[in-house]
């Protein structure tokens, strides 16, 4: 059960890198486009950051934290069995 749930707590951390690095992405060429006089969308990625891309970066540190204490736990306790 617990390999399950960490491998499935590994692949939406996966995903949300990949959210993460996207919106920052988006993020660099919209300010480069807006500094060019072009719309690339800033002001919709402005409207997304508190509902989609803040979020999702507080999950990558949280879910980054909880993987390494439960590999810690994990590690600490395989350890003291043997």
């Amino acid at each position: 059960m617990k390999d399950k749930l960490l491998n499935w707590l590994n692949l939406v951390l996966v995903a949300d890198v990949f959210l993460v690095i996207l919106g920052f992405i988006w993020f660099a060429v919209a300010v480069a486009g807006n500094a060019s006089g072009i719309n690339l969308g800033l002001d919709l990625w402005h409207k997304l950051w508190i509902p989609l891309f803040n979020p999702a970066i507080g999950i990558l540190m949280g879910g980054a934290i909880l993987s390494g204490i439960t590999s810690w736990v994990s590690k600490k306790f395989m350890k003291n069995e043997s």
